[in-house]
């Protein structure tokens, strides 16, 4: 007697290999943005108002993504009320 399968053996829309398309995509986006931070390792300085700063350039994009992240979770907390 043969084994027909069913669409329950099968994975479900939205994985691949049975991992979930969304933390694949998360993956993906933080090795290129971790392979952005380490081709930027010249030294750059950063004029604010009032003093300068010389630091890695990796170090102020990491600043402006931390920065970007937490104005965007702010924000949504703000909007969701």
């Amino acid at each position: 007697m043969t084994k027909i399968s069913d669409s329950s053996s099968r994975s479900s829309r939205g994985e691949i290999g049975g991992i979930p398309t969304r933390y694949i995509g998360i993956g993906v986006i933080v090795v290129l943005a971790v392979w952005f931070l380490f081709a930027n390792l010249d030294k750059v300085k950063i004029q604010f108002w009032v003093f300068t700063v010389t630091a890695p350039l990796w170090i102020a994009l990491l600043a402006t993504l931390i920065a970007g992240v937490a104005l965007g979770w702010l924000l949504k907390g703000r909007r969701n009320k």
